[in-house]
């Protein structure tokens, strides 16, 4: 990979964890669209849930998340009232013989709840779904927040994997995001989980922030290490400052560029695969015997997963659900949210229905993002003679690309291995909604 290579291909794409991406959604879905969705899964249906929690106790700088700041507890208290009624106003509407093997609290930061939030919210995901006895439940953790209490309470409700978000130790890096988190303290959480028996812990870093270097990102990653985490995730910073204000307060001529960004992931990747580290698809490592990295894996809005479920429902303010017939995604604005489900006990306000088309080229760019290859048999088992449309732009990709990034291989189009680091730009060749310079203020480079 030369400088000019790397240089030519960073490009602003989507990190393609939906097809189509979320800013292709429209107002023609509605909130009476969603329910007939729901009201159609089928009996038996395998089912996913997503909470989204909507704020933290300051706001970092780096954040592309829908959250904000309180000071108080109050709004965190009142946002309860609406999540839990739409909790029990989804479980009223699914199949009565649905099943939840995935359940994920997100945010923003799940561990501003107190622990008598986190056992009600719980207990109304128990008392709404059938919740599988082996089900994944999975929180997102901020180390700065979580105290023993909240840790008792995580265990008390089945939570069986912990992230733990760390970005980067190296403290000038953490004062030029405005997150300043201690080794220290990431342990500590790390400790609070493991003493009560939650068996899996991801950490999450970030590469191409201000000041990182790579020797740098090799010191964070040998203290990650000495973590012991199951799995951890690598992602680039997407800078966006015209659409994300707070990322303004960061100095954009402290910011890597495209070549060292590039170096910082390949390293991170060589010492993760050193560590005896496992790569599953772009940006996640597992330990060999993590079920990441024994199981089939897709892509969803929380990156790499085993889920396979047959939908995922969204629940709290900007939610997004996926189900066969398209994505529904929850009002953004808090006190927006809250009028819907109060009205309706629904607040879809926005969506995109999945053409045949759509759905094809899903399955292509989600198999691109976690094999690195098409199956041409299998796209024809599923799709059919559709599947001859991407066999030709296929074909128009291997003819115009002269820097040997993907390869035809017996059955199989994919990706070389000098290619894999560019996956996002060979899916983008398949993305029939990428287009125009708008992509410019909505994504992170691609390297």
């Amino acid at each position: 990979m030369t400088p000019d290579l790397i240089k030519r291909h960073a490009l602003p794409l989507p990190r393609y964890t939906s097809y189509p991406t979320a800013n292709h959604f429209s107002g023609k879905v509605t909130a009476d669209e969603y329910k007939s969705w729901l009201a159609d899964l089928p009996p038996g249906a395998n089912l996913s849930l997503y909470l989204h929690i909507p704020f933290c106790k300051e706001l970092c700088w780096y954040c592309g998340c829908a959250t904000k700041a309180v000071k108080r507890y109050d709004p965190v208290v009142d946002y309860m009232v609406p999540m839990i009624a739409e909790i029990k106003a989804l479980g009223a509407r699914v199949p009565r013989d649905h099943k939840v093997s995935h359940i994920h609290f997100g945010g923003g930061s799940p561990d501003i709840l107190k622990p008598d939030d986190i056992v009600r919210v719980a207990a109304a995901l128990r008392g709404s779904f059938h919740i599988e006895p082996d089900a994944e439940f999975a929180v997102e953790i901020d180390p700065r927040l979580l105290s023993a209490h909240q840790a008792d309470a995580f265990a008390a409700i089945g939570i069986n994997r912990v992230s733990i978000g760390v970005q980067d130790f190296a403290e000038d890096v953490q004062r030029a995001i405005g997150r300043m988190q201690s080794y220290e303290t990431t342990r500590h959480a790390v400790d609070l989980f493991r003493d009560r028996g939650v068996g899996s812990i991801n950490v999450d870093l970030v590469y191409g922030l201000p000041h990182q270097t790579e020797a740098g990102v090799v010191r964070t990653i040998d203290q990650v290490l000495a973590l012991k985490p199951d799995r951890i995730a690598i992602f680039g910073y997407a800078h966006l400052p015209e659409r994300l204000r707070h990322q303004r307060l960061i100095d954009e001529a402290a910011l890597p560029g495209p070549v060292e960004r590039f170096q910082q992931s390949r390293r991170l990747a060589q010492e993760l695969a050193r560590a005896g580290y496992k790569q599953l698809g772009l940006d996640h490592f597992a330990r060999v015997s993590d079920t990441l990295a024994t199981k089939s894996i897709s892509r969803n809005f929380q990156g790499y997963t085993t889920d396979q479920s047959d939908a995922l429902l969204g629940i709290g303010a900007s939610a997004i659900s996926r189900l066969p017939q398209g994505y529904a995604q929850n009002a953004v604005p808090v006190d927006d949210y809250t009028r819907r489900i109060e009205a309706d006990g629904v607040a879809t306000v926005r969506g995109h229905f999945m053409s045949p088309d759509d759905h094809l080229r899903a399955f292509v760019i989600d198999r691109l993002m976690c094999d690195f290859a098409i199956s041409w048999p299998d796209l024809t088992d599923a799709f059919g003679n559709a599947a001859n449309a991407i066999r030709t732009e296929a074909a128009g990709i291997l003819d115009r690309d002269g820097d040997h990034l993907v390869e035809q291989s017996g059955d199989e189009f994919r990706m070389t291995e000098r290619g894999r680091p560019l996956v996002r730009n060979i899916c983008a060749a398949f993305d029939a909604y990428l287009t125009g310079d708008a992509a410019q203020r909505r994504h992170a480079l691609s390297v």
